[in-house]
């Protein structure tokens, strides 16, 4: 691999001496023959700051250098930061080559757009989005520009995998191939990341189809410094509002001694949360008369106020800590941070492990904070809180990332039927009129949704044509209706992601706030919100309200609350911590201790509980008038059970993967779920019926019901996980009762 470099063209390889670099990096090298040859989709997994950008472009770049017309080119990025950011880093590159290199996206310069619309040539770097705006309207346009295209390359691809706007990408590639005529001979794909979970599957996620073979490329030399601390803080019970006693004053106070003088991001993951910290920081620095270094990030902010934190940020003149939801997650080029510091529990090992790459870029060690807090232990604890599960989840998810090197998969099983609405309305839109069979052909059978079978199509179209989004001609071929034309002529149709929908909370006649709607929601079942228990009586869909009563039972649980997110092996590695009694890491013979004092000792409480509650064999409890069920898996998993206790007339939720059934008796509970490893489940659409409030993706308020069900169902349960716990808890009876 020594003299893989001098299989570039000679301008690159002069760049590369000028970069005064000792030699390529082993995945720049393992790049170069593949890229070159144009026969064969490449993967590129390396850390962040691994150089993957450099192992597609050298390459790549040194094929079109001699490619005097067309578009060479198609980089395709989750941000447009990222894009400015990559025009940057190619401007000395380009600039020898002689070769333009034009940022596409809303925000870009009219006259380099202009001059590339005048004369395709080189680099052509854009979103989704735009490329859909394109291909709508400009396709004509696209088909001469693109006609001499040798490469397609998606960077951040873990950011796109799985996701809707995700199955929107593969659907815009797929089209253009289409429009070119390379359906036949396919453009390669080249997808670079950090963090994908079962790499061996990835290839699938990025042509569907398999009309190319894929040889994936992995960093297996590089080491990284890496320094992590868990800290652990202890929220004081019967505390004052806005005490300066609370554990959220003291992780500021923490905050303020770790970050000031430096660059640093702080991951709060709510934008309230990450305001309020950002506030209270400011006001250290007022009250200390020094000049505010605390600023917040998220996607509510406009984008001056952005882009202003993030070029300070590059500049590294003044220190600057940014206070962000995941809008600072993804690679864009933010100069030095010292330190990552994450205040709650990550809510994937693939978020976190983007996050940590963020700091130590330059050569230094990463560095990774986590600042936990937990409740005081009183005499009505909750049995979450006495587990300490925002402190046993955010451990087990370090041990997975370093020990284990584990990132969530991507789930393949999804439906995506609001992005499959979205991309007909855009093919029609883009040829004027085609015909079912070949949207059928080019979206599913070929294209990215192939979990989709042609009587589901056909209901689709159906629903589509009943609500004026598509109409039918007498020649046979679909047109737009009247809906169809008025969304798709509104520049707010080229995205398919949406945030989700805030519904009211209302109790009696008093509103007490605002919740995303982005989780499972059922009528009978009880929500955590500001902080007390409420019992979910009623949900209007077209009012956005959830309608709520006072629910009894005792204090809450502070870090709860269902999600469509945590993965079974998150849980089951929380599970292992508490039965081994030990969270710390081996590395060469030696256990590594990463919390500190007050962390162990909520860990050692938890501990204690788990054994005293007897949690590594007993998956039920019953505590107070309530029965705990702890199946130590998923979330579609917990939703399952769940939906199902509730359709069996009991009060249940979960908060944290533990599921709480409310004014139920122990034994009670047990023969109901024993029943259901013995019956027939409800499958997950069926489940799914009973959902309220099943609207999260942008299109879903267009499909008709039961394809809605199929893709909630999908997302939120798991019936064949379910029942395979069931029977293992039917046979652990079964084999108490022989043994006793």
């Amino acid at each position: 691999m020594i003299d893989e470099h001098e299989k570039l063209d000679h301008r690159v390889q002069r760049w590369i001496f000028k970069q005064g670099w000792v030699g390529l990096r082993e995945i720049q090298c393992l790049a170069i023959e593949p890229i070159l040859s144009e026969k064969t989709d490449v993967l590129i997994s390396a850390s962040t700051a691994a150089g993957k950008t450099e192992a597609f472009f050298l390459p790549a770049l040194s094929v079109i250098a001699v490619q005097e017309t067309g578009v060479g080119i198609l980089y395709i990025s989750p941000l447009k930061a990222l894009i400015n950011d990559q025009d940057r880093r190619l401007e000395s590159l380009s600039d020898l080559l002689e070769m333009p290199v034009t940022p596409w996206h809303g925000d870009s310069s009219q006259s380099r757009k202009r001059k590339l619309k005048a004369s395709p040539s080189g680099v052509v770097l854009i979103t989704p989005e735009s490329l859909e705006s394109l291909l709508i309207r400009d396709s004509g346009w696209i088909k001469a520009a693109f006609s001499n295209l040798k490469y397609i390359v998606i960077d951040e691809f873990h950011a796109f995998i799985g996701s809707e706007r995700g199955h929107h990408l593969l659907s815009l590639l797929h089209r253009l191939e289409h429009l070119l005529g390379r359906l036949e001979t396919p453009i390669p794909r080249v997808a670079l990341s950090a963090t994908l979970g079962e790499l061996e599957k990835v290839p699938q996620s990025l042509r569907p189809n398999r009309s190319l073979p894929c040889k994936i490329i992995k960093d297996t030399h590089s080491t990284s410094n890496l320094k992590v601390q868990v800290k652990g803080y202890v929220n004081p019970a019967n505390l004052e509002a806005e005490s300066s006693n609370d554990a959220e004053y003291t992780i500021c106070q923490d905050l303020f001694k770790f970050c000031r003088g430096g660059n640093h991001l702080v991951f709060a993951n709510s934008r309230s949360r990450t305001e309020n910290i950002a506030a209270t920081l400011s006001d250290f620095c007022e009250e200390k008369f020094v000049p505010n270094e605390f600023f917040p990030h998220h996607g509510s902010l406009s984008k001056d106020l952005r882009e202003s934190l993030e070029k300070r940020l590059q500049q590294e003149h003044y220190p600057t800590t940014a206070i962000c939801t995941m809008t600072l997650e993804l690679g864009i080029d933010i100069g030095k941070v010292e330190s990552v510091i994450q205040v709650t529990a990550p809510h994937s090992i693939s978020s976190l492990r983007q996050r940590m790459g963020r700091s130590g870029r330059r050569g230094g060690a990463s560095i990774l904070r986590m600042l936990i807090a937990e409740e005081e232990l009183i005499k009505n604890s909750s049995v979450i809180d006495k587990l300490r599960l925002e402190l046993i989840q955010s451990l087990a998810m370090i041990r997975l990332l370093i020990s284990s090197k584990w990132y969530e998969p991507a789930d393949t099983s999804l439906y995506h039927f609001s992005t499959l609405l979205h991309q007909i309305l855009a093919v029609i839109a883009q040829w004027g009129g085609i015909r079912a069979k070949q949207l059928f052909s080019l979206l599913c059978k070929d294209g990215p949704f192939q979990n989709v079978g042609i009587e589901n199509f056909k209901a689709l179209l159906v629903q589509m044509g009943k609500t004026e989004l598509i109409t039918q001609l007498g020649s046979g071929e679909l047109v737009l209706g009247l809906l169809g034309e008025k969304l798709t002529s509104h520049y707010t149709f080229y995205a398919v992601f949406k945030t989700p929908q805030e519904f009211r909370i209302i109790c009696g006649t008093k509103t007490l706030g605002t919740l995303p709607v982005d989780s499972l929601v059922l009528e009978g079942q009880h929500i955590i919100f500001g902080g007390k228990r409420w019992k979910v009586k009623d949900i209007d869909s077209e009012k956005k309200a959830i309608y709520v009563e006072h629910a009894k039972g005792g204090k809450p649980p502070k870090f709860g609350g269902a999600s469509l997110n945590i993965h079974d092996v998150v849980r089951q590695e929380m599970f292992q911590i508490l039965k081994d009694g030990d969270y710390r890491i081996s590395v060469e013979g030696n256990k590594i201790d990463f919390a500190d004092s007050a962390a162990r000792e909520l860990f050692n409480e938890s501990v204690r509980y788990f054994k005293e509650a007897k949690l590594s064999r007993e998956p039920l409890i019953e505590v107070g008038n309530s029965t705990y069920i702890f199946p130590w898996l998923g979330d579609k998993v917990i939703n399952t059970i769940v939906a199902l206790l509730i359709r069996h007339g009991f009060e249940a939720d979960t908060y944290a993967g533990v599921i709480e059934v409310e004014q139920a008796t122990l034994e009670n509970v047990r023969s109901t779920l024993l029943r259901l490893a013995s019956t027939e489940l409800p499958t997950e659409t069926e489940l799914a019926h009973q959902v309220v409030e099943k609207r999260i993706e942008k299109f879903d308020e267009l499909l008709p019901e039961d394809l809605l069900s199929i893709s909630y169902g999908t997302k939120a349960f798991n019936t064949t996980a379910a029942k395979k716990w069931f029977k293992l808890l039917k046979e652990q009876k079964e084999n108490e009762a022989r043994h006793s």
